[in-house]
């Protein structure tokens, strides 16, 4: 893991500094920044791998840090946070975090997390070219092709988290078959659901607003009111 790039923001350097013991004992290397300027700064000279971000920070706050950098960058954003109310995680996760974790937090239960979206996001993005092949899906104008983590909808392309990117392949794969956001939750994140939360129902509205769903007659992703979530044959 040595060569897997972490950056934290926190203008509380106490946090900063225990977050990187608990990252570089497990062999990361860690970048820590103590406002989103001096962030913005690590990414613009660094490869990072994922970012730990803290939302309440002077100046530009972690919510707008993480707009502008889903703007050019799908890699992983946890967000830390002492707010920990469902409107907060909500709005955390719809700024475009894979993830949220309240303060104080188990430094074991953070790693955990951080390894969960790197497992993710280093599958899925192995840093070499990878052969095009013909797409593992096709399904009503939508196209996936799992090796490349490429999505098209009729032709254009569709840049999505990896997070994103595995809620849409699980409904995809599996046409016609409803998950519900408890399945999905535990089938994406390979956590089992301990507490009501609206993760997997943020993911899916952001989802398809990067599907264009809003300017189409027939919806790719179909809600099946009090039950969850599938993809029509």
């Amino acid at each position: 893991m040595s060569n897997i790039n972490i950056l934290v923001v926190d203008d509380e350097k106490e946090i900063a500094d225990l977050v990187e013991i608990y990252l570089v004992s497990d062999g990361y290397k860690v970048f820590k920044a103590y406002s989103a300027e001096e962030g913005f700064k690590v990414l613009e000279q660094n490869k990072i791998e994922l970012v730990l971000l803290d939302i309440m920070m002077p100046g530009m706050d972690g919510l707008e840090m993480c707009r502008r950098i889903r703007e050019y960058n799908n890699i992983p954003i946890i967000m830390l946070s002492a707010k920990s109310t469902d409107l907060d995680k909500i709005l955390g996760l719809s700024t475009g975090a894979d993830d949220y974790v309240v303060k104080p937090f188990n430094p074991l239960e953070l790693t955990a997390r951080v390894k969960s979206q790197l497992r993710r996001y280093t599958q899925l993005n192995p840093g070499k070219p990878v052969e095009v092949i013909e797409s593992d899906i096709q399904i009503h104008g939508l196209q996936i092709n799992k090796e490349n983590h490429m999505v098209t909808v009729f032709g254009e392309e569709v840049k999505l988290t990896p997070i994103e990117f595995d809620i849409l392949y699980l409904l995809a794969s599996n046409p016609g078959r409803v998950f519900s956001t408890d399945e999905i939750f535990e089938r994406v994140w390979n956590e089992k659901v301990y507490e009501a939360n609206n993760t997997v129902m943020v993911h899916i509205r952001r989802l398809r607003g990067k599907l264009h769903e809003d300017t189409r007659n027939k919806k790719i992703i179909t809600t099946v009111w009090g039950v969850g979530y599938k993809i029509e044959k």
